[in-house]
């Protein structure tokens, strides 16, 4: 959509809006900044010319970072009272970290508001992002060197910090939405940091104009995005054929993939498939750099892993014509948890592990060194995972000590137990 784009078109609000029609509730973060009034704005006036809509939320969060915030929620939230909407404002209390401030304040902003929509029964969050926030964020991961999965850019839907967020914008222009706070004769919150280059986007902002110059507008990296989108999708198809051809996971929740045919993948979908089984494997830690990952797929294809090392939470070795993943002993695995009655916990991120008794008593802990033997005796057949797979699986006793559970095994009715893989 460009920046000289009507929004009195009912058809345009329609076909942005749509796809929320049929929801009880939508909720709308606004900041007071002028995108995010624009949103409230149109919200509203979708919602006023539709026979049946959702009941409209906003939320506006004062960070504790400016001495004017609060007087900027309390402008947003008086506009929303204006326009018939419920308006919650939310105060971020507590310490302020000296670094990575921006981050620590979206997740604080993300968790308030989530907390706020839970108690309002309200199962989406709606942000204003706009076409030039889209094109800033590809541009920091390009320097960044994120993969084609990142340089998608931001998705239309996402879920942040436990809030289903969706981003009804991202194809219009920040002029667009500046018009119509303007027509309105609001007056728009103006963010200092918004031009401070200390942060990285904002210095990727000011260089936009001169970028724009040498014909990398907005809508130039908005059809880059989209390109990437569709080559992410295509890869992404292809490494999930990959890896339920080529990866098995026992019941230790190790994974073994075939170290010939993994070899002869591409390297974009043997990287993905990779990324996937680490994932799975070392417990769903913070993603981290690409970089990591391209590196071990490159060192297994060219056969020079000659000892196990360590990534992602996971030690990797070669063994017997396979790649041998498993879960690395002593990170961040959990402590003791008590498994309730007709209850279920998620352990380590891998396990799901469910108590269909009455019982109390039960716990889950650690198996730790267990002798072969042992696990032998109660698996009954011969035990060949890593050492430390078996170190790091789950075991569920009951109050008198006895095994109900190993790994993805289960001794026991009262309990079953299972790996999860997506």
């Amino acid at each position: 959509m460009s920046a000289g784009l009507s929004f009195a078109d009912g058809a345009v609000l329609e076909a942005i809006f749509a796809p929320f029609a049929d929801l009880p509730a939508i909720g709308l973060a606004v900041s007071g900044g002028a995108d995010s009034l624009a949103l409230l704005l149109l919200a509203q006036r979708w919602a006023a010319a539709r026979a049946t809509a959702p009941r409209l939320s906003v939320y506006s969060v004062d960070h504790g970072l400016r001495p004017d915030a609060a007087a900027e929620v309390a402008m947003v939230l008086a506009v929303a009272t204006d326009l018939g909407i419920v308006a919650r404002g939310l105060v971020w209390t507590g310490a302020k970290p000296r670094s990575g401030l921006q981050e620590a304040a979206r997740i604080a902003r993300y968790r308030l508001i989530g907390a706020a929509m839970a108690a309002d029964a309200v199962p989406v969050l709606l942000t204003a992002h706009h076409c030039q926030d889209q094109a800033e964020t590809i541009l920091m991961r390009l320097a960044h060197g994120s993969g084609i999965e990142g340089l998608k850019g931001m998705a239309g839907s996402a879920l942040v910090e436990g809030v289903r967020v969706c981003r009804p914008l991202l194809e219009v222009a920040p002029q667009a939405l500046r018009a119509v706070v303007d027509a309105a004769g609001l007056v728009p919150v103006d963010d200092p940091s918004n031009g401070d280059e200390h942060y990285e986007r904002v210095r990727w902002r000011k260089a936009m104009p001169q970028l724009a110059g040498l014909g990398l507008d907005g809508s130039m990296l908005a059809r880059f995005a989209q390109r990437m989108g569709e080559a992410d999708a295509a890869i992404a198809q292809m490494a999930e054929a990959s890896f339920a051809t080529l990866v098995s996971l026992d019941g230790f929740g190790a994974a073994r993939i075939d170290h010939g045919q993994f070899c002869a993948l591409s390297p974009a979908v043997a990287v993905r498939m990779l990324a996937r089984v680490l994932n799975i494997v070392g417990g769903r830690q913070k993603p981290r750099a690409l970089g990591l990952v391209e590196r071990l797929q490159g060192n297994l294809a060219a056969g020079e892993l000659s000892k196990a090392i360590t990534a992602h939470g996971c030690v990797v070795r070669t063994s017997g014509g396979a790649i041998v993943v498993a879960r690395e002993p002593g990170r961040t695995l959990p402590a003791d948890a008590l498994l309730l009655p007709r209850s279920e916990l998620v352990w380590d991120q891998r396990f799901l592990i469910r108590n269909g008794s009455d019982e109390a008593g039960l716990t889950a802990s650690v198996a730790d060194y267990l002798p072969r033997h042992r696990l032998e005796d109660f698996l009954g057949f011969k035990v060949t995972a890593p050492a430390e797979a078996i170190r790091t699986a789950p075991i569920v006793r009951d109050a008198a000590g006895g095994v109900l559970s190993l790994g993805g095994w289960s001794f026991d009715e009262r309990v079953t137990v299972n790996l999860l893989i997506d």
